[in-house]
């Protein structure tokens, strides 16, 4: 593992962002673990499940991940990934990257990447790789404090609202909100007896709108959206939510409660 430096299973995921690193950093994190390194032409770093002899190790526990899953490389002053498993692999955007297919430049900022494992199970893999630092206005005594990035939810909206927008949180290319009676389904189907109905479901997520439209954020109500409303409304929270980062691609761990028969696994 020359010239990578280990992050700990513990390290927050990367959609919160990375420290101050030189331009083309790239970093890897899966829920064991992973590294960072820096831009160095012909620099290699290999994930999947053979954990003894790859730098990243996604699926450890699942058969279906191949051995050595996938493969970035430095090259040209870009990092690019390549799969090098049997099963194809999704990007953003509902993108598959399958099998000795060309390798595909990976853009600065933030990259979930899917690896499909048995049965409906899915691992994450996050990727960063650091962009050219923006020009920063110099900061005064007397400027306004800048608001949190983030709006705190109950345990229950969290997972109510992981629910709903599983989609999105999954980089589908044209995602919407689970319907009422739909999530609850698979509320009460990961919770059981835990009273989840249609109605409570629109009540709690009702609620988190309410609160962030008084905390001034636009396009949360009827009057501002018009009609017909249809899903716009869950819609603009969803967006709200993940470009806030207030809702990330690993909190569809909360919805893995069964092992190999959950709809979403990262590890």
């Amino acid at each position: 593992m020359s010239g990578l430096r280990r992050l700990s299973e513990s390290h927050d995921s990367l959609a919160f962002g990375v420290p101050e690193s030189a331009t083309g950093t790239i970093y890897a994190l899966a829920v064991t673990g992973g590294v960072s390194a820096d831009p160095e032409e012909g620099r290699r770093i290999r994930f999947g499940r053979n954990r003894p002899e790859v730098d990243v190790c996604v699926g450890g526990d699942d058969r279906k991940v191949s051995r050595c899953q996938g493969l970035l490389t430095h090259h040209l002053n870009r990092w690019w990934v390549a799969n090098t498993g049997r099963l194809p692999m999704r990007l953003p955007g509902s993108r598959t990257l399958f099998t000795e297919e060309e390798p595909i430049p990976l853009d600065a900022g933030y990259t979930p990447l899917f690896v499909p494992g048995s049965g409906r199970r899915e691992h994450l893999l996050e990727l960063y790789v650091t962009g050219a630092e923006e020009p920063r206005r110099p900061v005064h005594p007397a400027d306004p404090t800048a608001p949190p990035r983030t709006w705190q939810l109950a345990p229950a909206e969290r997972l109510a609202l992981v629910v709903l927008a599983q989609r999105y949180l999954l980089q589908e290319a044209y995602p919407q909100p689970m319907a009422w009676r739909q999530a609850a389904i698979h509320l009460d189907d990961r919770q059981p007896g835990a009273g989840w109905t249609p109605k409570r479901v629109e009540h709690l997520v009702e609620r988190v709108r309410t609160r962030l439209s008084a905390g001034g954020v636009p396009g949360l109500t009827r009057e501002e959206v018009g009609e017909p409303v249809g899903n716009m409304l869950n819609h603009n929270l969803i967006r709200v939510l993940m470009e806030s980062t207030t809702l990330v691609p690993p909190d569809l761990r909360l919805l893995d409660y069964r092992g190999a028969d959950s709809t979403a696994d990262f590890g």
